[in-house]
């Protein structure tokens, strides 16, 4: 925009969500990836001067908060009030802005959750079923599938979950399950029946398919797989669970509760409207179905519940009354040095250790200069972290306002020249913001950093050739170098402008140097002229390796602190002779696909070259191992298991892994120069 602009455009108004945090444990840097790509985002719009409010809330419900809560010998309510409190300090100490941070524990979620529930239930979208589910008689509850535990009926493999089998791959019910236990009560589950409350997602199909088909309503991946959910049919989903239960139980039903799932999203209306009570906002303006036409509602989610958010949660909005997303924008995971966050593997990191060792905008301007669009994974390389912060944000963006405020300060008592020496450069770092403006507004961050520190190499190199350290020393040039010095700062203040969304203390900061220069996206079209500066002080200094030393350090005793003792080696299997084994087929097989399987909390299905063919195999590894990790690997597979057929498909062989199972599993890879299709001997 420049001087001759006649018309203004339309202030936006938009609400965004992240997904709402689990009430039963600390922030970790996974989780920041979310919070800090859609605090970025929601700064951007502020800073654009659109009505942009921000809304979150704890997740409180669910079973593993009631049984959490009664293992450390408190209520619920006590747990999720102190775990709301840490989770608030450290999204402030992070600088995530939330216009309001709540709680799905409140009067407003329990109202709307009722209310939505009502409407579904007289628009005829909700049936009830009798089912037969686990039972711990000692417990006194229904158990769901991951509180229960025995061998796999399949291979034996010992300390399986109640679904299927992490080491050979085995779906099953839970009732399939050799010597089952409750990981409740240690008791054996008996077989109830129940009834139970479902909700009729197919009542939907057609306006889903609708909805996910406009134009940049979700992501192509995401598009992608939803089309495999559709062409496998929606199922109904079931939003009831039995007594004992930590939630809001349903109104007609006595006994039962709304599933955690339900509640949760309903938590985004809920939090919104208690900061509606709270301010001059209608709540109608952005929830109603008319509100489609003039507001906006963006969801920032993680991959892995895309399920939820693309489906069930505009099936209910629809069927209630209620607008659906503008958009729902997922994000992938976070792994640190290559691997993914892991205890054992001294890679998990909790966002208060890295608070203790680290300047919180580190992190943020390394996430954004990370992030795209898309939904792939992340990942943290500590050494590149160092390096990209310290040449970026330090050895180039703050270095221009250091080596010019030095020479203003000391010769021109702190004031900035009356005219630019090169306008014209001013001009195309102005014009410049446009494109960066784009970028962040379709969360290319990674590109929209790119594009800023090329214009601070500009910048830099413009004072470079100018070398006003030099001109000083001349009779008769102090002008020219209080000019050449002011075209300095006033890229810096230009530049600063641009990366405030990633970095908005070292903002404020720079704006309290330049003593009441403004920096947003209007203000820098015009330059600081004859303006005096505040004494200039170090705006951030640099990431010190003894500090990243440090925080792993302390990453390995929480994680060794946190981890129970390792347990004994499996004996060794009865001795066998070498024909038994020859009559083994290991080959090396290319992983050349990898994708989830839906409904399957563990198994990732894979496609396998074999040299000669391919083959179709399911596996109990997705805890451990995200798709993206597995494309193009080699490993090592049974070639000559029998096919058995799963509910998912027919699995055609075994991959081989070790560990004890969940996160701890580790798949084996042969040597380089093993080749697809050789026999492992």
């Amino acid at each position: 925009m420049n001087d001759t602009d006649t018309t203004l455009p339309e202030k936006r108004r938009i609400l965004v969500t992240s997904a709402l945090p689990y009430a039963n444990g600390p922030i970790h840097l996974g989780h920041l990836v979310e919070y800090i790509q859609t605090d970025i985002w929601v700064r951007f719009q502020k800073l654009r001067g659109n009505q942009c409010i921000y809304v979150c809330a704890d997740d409180a419900h669910g079973t593993p908060i009631m049984l959490k809560a009664r293992q450390e010998g408190i209520t619920p309510e006590q747990l999720i009030e102190q775990i709301g409190r840490e989770h608030r300090a450290d999204f402030a100490d992070f600088l995530i802005g939330f216009d309001n941070y709540y709680t799905t524990h409140s009067e407003e979620n329990r109202y709307f959750a009722e209310l939505i529930y009502q409407r579904l239930k007289e628009g005829g979208h909700i049936v009830r079923r009798t089912i037969t589910q686990a039972y711990d008689p000692e417990a006194g509850m229904f158990l769901p599938d991951r509180f229960i535990k025995g061998e796999c009926p399949r291979c034996g493999a010992p300390d399986q979950y109640g679904d299927s089998c992490e080491v050979c791959g085995a779906t099953y019910a839970p009732t399939e399950l050799k010597n089952a236990v409750s990981t409740i009560s240690g008791a054996k589950p008996v077989e109830r029946e129940t009834e139970h409350y479902f909700f009729k997602l197919s009542d939907f199909g057609g306006m889903l398919r609708e909805w996910v088909n406009q134009k940049e309503r979700l992501q192509p991946e995401i598009r992608n797989k939803l089309k495999e959910w559709f062409e496998a049919g929606l199922q109904d989903w079931d939003i009831s669970r039995d007594a004992p239960y930590w939630g809001f139980e349903i109104p007609d039903a006595p006994g039962k509760y709304f599933y955690v799932w339900l509640d949760a999203p309903v938590g985004y209306m809920a939090s919104f409207k208690n900061y509606c009570d709270r301010h001059d906002c209608s709540f109608d303006r952005f929830w109603s179905r008319e509100a489609e036409s003039d507001t906006e509602l963006y969801h920032f989610i993680g991959k892995d519940i895309a399920y939820f958010h693309t489906l069930f949660w505009p099936a209910m909005l629809e069927g209630a009354g209620f607008r659906k997303p503008t958009a729902v924008w997922c994000h992938g995971f976070l792994t640190i040095d290559g691997q993914k966050m892991s205890k054992s593997r001294n890679t998990f990191i909790r966002a208060r250790s890295y608070l203790k060792h680290l300047d919180p905008e580190y992190l943020r301007y390394y996430f954004a200069a990370k992030l795209g669009s898309g939904v792939d994974d992340i990942d943290l390389n500590l050494q590149d972290f160092m390096a990209r912060v310290n040449s970026d944000l330090v050895g180039k963006l703050v270095n221009i306002a250091s080596r010019c405020a030095g020479f203003i300060g000391k010769h021109f008592d702190h004031r900035l020249a009356e005219r630019l020496p090169d306008p014209e450069l001013y001009t195309a770092f102005v014009r410049s913001g446009e494109e960066i403006a784009s970028l962040y507004e379709k969360r290319e961050y990674g590109h929209a950093m790119r594009e800023i520190m090329a214009l601070a190499d500009v910048a830099n190199q413009y004072i470079d050739e100018q070398k006003p350290w030099v001109l000083i020393k001349e009779s008769g040039r102090e002008k020219e170098v209080q000019a050449i010095c002011t075209q300095g700062i006033n890229l810096f203040r230009i530049l600063i402008t641009y990366l405030k969304p990633v970095v908005p203390r070292l903002a404020e900061r720079a704006e309290q140097f330049l003593a009441g220069g403004q920096t947003d996206w209007t203000a820098v079209e015009k330059p600081l002229l004859s303006h005096r500066v505040a004494p200039f002080k170090p705006l951030l200094t640099r990431v010190e390796e003894r500090a990243i030393d440090a925080l792993l350090q302390e990453a390995r005793e929480e994680s060794t602190a946190a981890t129970p003792p390792a347990p004994q080696a499996e004996p060794i299997a009865e001795t066998i002779s070498i024909g038994d084994f020859a009559r083994l087929d290991l080959r090396i097989a290319r992983i050349v696909e990898a994708e989830t399987v839906e409904g399957a909390d563990k198994l990732l299905r894979l496609t396998l070259d074999l040299g000669g063919e391919t083959r179709n195999v399911f596996a109990g590894i997705k805890s451990a191992y995200a798709p993206e990790q597995l494309r193009g690997r080699l490993t090592v597979m049974v070639a000559n298991l029998a096919p058995r057929k799963m509910r998912f498909g027919i699995s055609e062989g075994m991959v081989l892994a070790a560990g004890p199972g969940g996160k701890d599993l580790f798949l084996l890879s042969p040597d380089e120069g093993a080749q697809p299709g050789m026999r492992v001997k």
